[in-house]
């Protein structure tokens, strides 16, 4: 048989400049690679054109999609998420690392939202702005001294990393309001499992199937009620969503109620749903909609997709949502420049992972040294996520960076910038052969009632199908991998 793996010191395979996750600098696989590398050298680019094909068969019978929208923002249509069968590979002692760190972060945060929502002792100690937290869209006063079970509000966290091509670790962004990925993480390892057996059953790999039992954990230990069957739904705007499929896996596979906010009906300061045999109360509410659409009477009158009286539920202490409302006031992206400091403050620990250098372009001075070098930086909305309302210098042309321009001048507290980071790249299958390509990683934590963050190993490797492209979200044309821990 040929080999598809093309030798790297061939310039076959690109290496000068870049971090490779399987390739070392001497185009030596690196250790933890070797079986990977090792059985993908087996096969005839024919065989493994065949198994991509079927892999992408399989995402379209399945209904893998999600809504990939246009350069203008606007939807350009749904399809399948591009998979990629060449696995990330993590060794275990790098992950135990990344854990602990993801642990740290995800405990401060959770201190944070709660501080910020009844003493507010960081903002009165000067360590955070309070004109960052008044002006935050996601801060909802609403949420003022109230109890919140267990007192997590982040039961559910997916936070970005990136490798730079100096080999570290960093943070990109915390996602902390309804984070998605959660089903294309499973379905990546089901899939691997069925095309490749013989990797992935010879492989010391750490399971994730039970993380969704533990993800079920999180979500009753909630409940404000001691039934020890509570009731919990998955609250989701509808079939028309880019994530619905993600919905509707996992109340399938946790056993959710999968409810609209037109199933649901508030009497007497409680939830139910509405059922053939009549009502039935609702305990944890798992909500994949945003806090302006949860509750008319409280937030947006014009929302379609909430229902009136979960709030007052809510205050009640009736029902449990996940993740609390007002958690976005900690994922903005002006908010992380003060992460670290955070975990300094709560846990009197030094953080165990790096952010990327942030620039608040509130700051004149930062806004200055950002203005003279748009061209080598990364401009982001602090309120957006998805790869939206962001300018990537070195890509941009002219017109787009003096638009940017335009737009931090005007309303500088609403951008932040960073330096370009150089994303590691893995291998990917393009026409039977492998080509690199830019990928992310964002790792779930989840936190029941205990107040225990566990992180599921390993998290969803994103890629940025385009050559070249540092953009891998999946709105904007990003694909994914299975993504696997090797165990010790």
């Amino acid at each position: 048989m040929s080999e598809v793996i093309p030798d790297p010191s061939r310039a076959a395979y690109p290496l000068a400049g870049e971090y490779d996750e399987m390739y070392a600098e001497d185009a030596a696989p690196r250790t933890h690679y070797e079986q990977v590398h090792r059985l993908f050298s087996r096969f005839r680019p024919e065989d493994l054109r065949t198994r991509q094909r079927l892999a992408e068969r399989r995402m379209v019978e399945e209904g893998i999609t999600f809504t990939l929208n246009s350069d203008s923002g606007k939807a350009a249509g749904e399809r399948t998420i591009p998979f990629d069968v060449i696995p990330r590979v993590i060794p275990g002692e790098e992950w135990k690392e990344l854990e602990a760190g993801l642990v740290q972060r995800v405990r401060a945060l959770n201190r944070f939202v709660h501080d910020l929502y009844h003493d507010q002792q960081i903002v009165k100690e000067g360590i955070v702005p309070r004109r960052m937290v008044i002006a935050n869209r996601y801060f909802r006063p609403e949420m003022a001294r109230l109890a919140v079970p267990g007192q997590t509000y982040i039961a559910v966290a997916g936070i970005d990393l990136i490798r730079h091509r100096d080999g570290r670790y960093y943070v990109l962004e915390d996602n902390l309001r309804c984070p998605s990925g959660f089903s294309y993480l499973f379905k990546s390892r089901s899939l691997m499992n069925q095309l490749f057996p013989e990797l992935a059953f010879s492989s010391r790999i750490r399971d994730i199937d039970h993380s969704l039992n533990r993800f079920l954990s999180v979500l009753r230990s909630l409940s404000p009620t001691r039934s020890p069957e509570p009731v919990v739904a998955l609250l989701t705007p509808g079939v028309h969503n880019s994530a619905y499929y993600e919905h509707a896996f996992l109340a399938q596979q946790m056993g959710l109620h999968l409810v609209e906010g037109q199933d649901l009906v508030a009497r007497n300061h409680r939830i139910y749903m509405r059922q053939m045999k009549g009502y039935r109360q609702v305990d944890v509410l798992y909500r994949r909609i945003d806090d302006d659409f949860l509750d008319p009477l409280v937030f947006r009158p014009d929302s379609m997709l909430g229902t009136a009286g979960i709030m007052n539920a809510y205050r009640a202490g009736n029902i449990a949502l996940a993740n609390a409302p007002g958690t976005g006031v900690a994922d903005d992206k002006a908010m992380y420049v003060f992460v670290p400091e955070m975990i300094r403050y709560y846990l009197g620990e030094e953080p165990i992972l790096r952010n990327v250098d942030t620039y608040l372009l509130s700051r004149p001075e930062e806004r200055d040294y950002v203005l003279d070098r748009l061209p080598e930086m990364v401009v982001k909305e602090t309120s957006l996520s998805g790869g939206y309302g962001m300018l990537i210098g070195p890509e941009a042309s002219e017109e787009e960076i003096e638009s940017f321009r335009v737009k931090v001048m005007c309303r500088p507290d609403n951008y932040i910038a960073q330096p370009v980071m150089g994303l590691s790249r893995c291998p990917v299958l393009v026409d039977g052969r492998l080509t690199p390509r830019h990928i992310d990683l964002r790792a779930f934590v989840l936190t029941g009632a205990d107040g225990r963050p566990q992180a599921i190993p390993g998290g969803l490797t994103r890629v940025a199908m385009r050559e070249g492209s540092l953009v891998v979200n999946s709105s904007q044309g990003g694909g994914v991998k299975d993504t696997w821990v090797l165990g010790s």
